[in-house]
C-alpha cells in the first residue's frame, strides 16, 4: 500500500512538471480550491487546492496504469515488437488521454488539447520523471 502511495505522489509530481512545460495540458482546480475553502482553511487555500488536484489526477492515472495498461500492452505486443518498443510511447499517451476522459466525470478535470503533440510529449516527460523517481527507495514495485 505504501508503494502505491509513493507512485501516486510521483505521478502527481510528473503531471505537475508536464503541465509546467507543456501549454496544452491543463488541470482545473476550482473544485479542490472550493473544498479547501469550505473546510475553513483560509491561508494557502489555492496552493493546497492545486496540490490536491494533482494528487487526485495522479491517483486516477495510477489506477489506469495499474489496470488498463497491462492489458493494452499485451494486446499491442506485436506492433510494439515491430516498432522496437516505440509504440510504448503511444500507449502511454493513450493512458494519459484515458485519464483525461475519466477525469471529465470528476470535479477535477485534466484537459489535453491535442493527442499527437501534447499527449505524446507529456507521456515522454511523465515516463522520464517516473523512471528517475523510481530509483527512490520505496518507490519500486515488488
Amino acid at each position: 500500500m505504501g508503494a502505491f502511495i509513493v507512485r501516486v505522489l510521483i505521478n502527481g509530481l510528473a503531471l505537475w512538471v508536464a503541465n509546467w512545460i507543456l501549454p496544452g495540458l491543463d488541470i482545473s482546480t476550482t473544485a479542490t480550491s472550493n473544498a479547501v475553502n469550505n473546510a475553513g482553511i483560509t491561508q494557502g487555500a489555492d496552493t493546497l487546492g492545486v496540490v490536491l488536484a494533482y494528487l487526485f489526477i495522479g491517483l486516477i492515472f495510477g489506477v489506469v496504469n495499474a489496470f488498463v495498461r497491462p492489458l493494452v500492452k499485451l494486446l499491442s505486443l506485436p506492433i510494439t515488437i515491430l516498432t522496437l518498443g516505440l509504440f510504448t510511447i503511444i500507449i502511454n499517451a493513450a493512458m494519459l488521454f484515458l485519464t483525461a476522459w475519466l477525469s471529465s466525470y470528476t470535479p477535477v478535470h485534466l484537459t489535453i488539447d491535442s493527442f499527437f503533440w501534447t499527449a505524446i510529449l507529456a507521456a515522454i516527460i511523465i515516463s522520464v520523471i517516473s523512471m528517475v523517481a523510481s530509483w527512490i527507495p520505496g518507490a519500486r514495485r515488488r
